[in-house]
């Protein structure tokens, strides 16, 4: 048995995280919203890289609060995607951070992308992993992808000495098979949020309040949905306009958003299904975290012969449980 502690780093643009696991155990998990000012949609990248490099150390000190064993290795998120292209800074302060403690403590060090430590920190939640190839989504404030995953057999690398690796494509080939050709469901529901006044990120709040309302509107139009793909940006406009003239209601109009994203889910992962052969979905990602979406989505799905298969909020959002699990199992399982 894997008994390894593995330190996990993730560094997004919307929280810093750090994990500790040994095998498929969480021994620690830790994490902090960046700080957005009052009626802001997000942080300029530099912005980001700089309270990452502020959280950092703070939280390396919380997280000796609640742990004070050792650490035999380092996994770290290097970028967004594990693609050619793929860069953001604020994953910089995260890698950096990795690879420092790694040569210190004369352990390995080893970095995958963000979107694999989000599908691992899902499929993680189950007892039994999909086998071959399998369906996911990535729904998040910034990512809006549907996902044919294929999974790939890995050789462990038995390293016991510092080595800065590579992990990434090591478990997973993931191919893009629909989602949004613009704006992510993410940043429809945080601009509209913000409208409203609410603090970035909006996602919770909204989904509290999408929970409450007893009725719905009917303002919004459709989402159309066309080979598993969405356009939001027409819809967000939609809302920002009518928020910007209604007087009463706003709670039937947020569940009423709500509903049609739902809608637009459920109809991309039917197409979706149709195009992959798959018969269920993994659901990861902060969006897939609401309430809302999960209640409304899984029986109208269930109910069209897709599984949809819901990790939690804890371990949909972003956080390094993911990573420092891959980390784990790249090096010893």
């Amino acid at each position: 048995m894997n008994d390894r502690h593995v330190l996990g780093i993730d560094t997004s643009n919307y929280k810093t995280s750090v994990a500790v696991v040994r095998g498929g155990e969480i021994l620690a998990d830790l994490r902090r919203f960046l700080k957005v000012k009052e009626g802001e949609r997000g942080l300029r990248q530099s912005e980001a890289l700089f309270q990452h490099v502020q959280n950092l150390p703070e939280m390396f000190a919380e997280l000796r609060e609640v742990y004070e064993g050792p650490i035999d290795a380092v996994a770290y998120s290097t970028r967004p995607r594990s693609v050619e292209g793929s860069y953001m800074p604020c994953f910089t302060a995260g890698s950096g951070q990795a690879v420092s403690i790694a040569s210190a403590l004369n352990v390995p060090a080893v970095g995958f992308s963000h979107q694999e430590g989000h599908v691992e920190a899902a499929l993680s939640a189950f007892a039994e992993r999909p086998e071959g190839v399998f369906a996911a989504c990535h729904f998040s404030g910034g990512t809006c992808e549907l996902l044919k995953i294929t999974q790939k057999e890995h050789a462990p690398e038995n390293l016991t000495s510092f080595a800065n690796l590579k992990g990434e494509n090591a478990f997973y080939d993931i191919e893009i098979t629909g989602g949004t050709k613009d704006i992510s469901y993410g940043q429809v529901l945080d601009r509209a949020g913000v409208a409203l006044g609410l603090p970035f990120p909006c996602g919770e709040a909204l989904d509290g309040l999408a929970m409450r309302a007893r009725d719905h509107t009917d303002k919004l139009t459709k989402i159309k949905v066309q080979d598993a793909y969405v356009n939001l940006s027409g819809f967000d406009t939609q809302i920002r306009n009518t928020l910007g003239g209604m007087q009463k209601g706003i709670y039937y109009f947020i569940r009423e958003i709500f509903e049609k994203i739902s809608e637009s889910m459920i109809e991309m992962i039917m197409q979706n299904a149709e195009k992959t052969g798959t018969d269920s979905i993994y659901m990861s990602g902060g969006v897939s975290s609401s309430r809302f979406i999960q209640e409304y989505i899984t029986e109208r799905l269930e109910a069209k012969g897709i599984k949809a298969f819901f990790a939690g909020p804890e371990l949909s959002s972003d956080n390094a449980v993911g990573t420092a699990l891959l980390g784990s199992r790249y090096l010893w399982d």
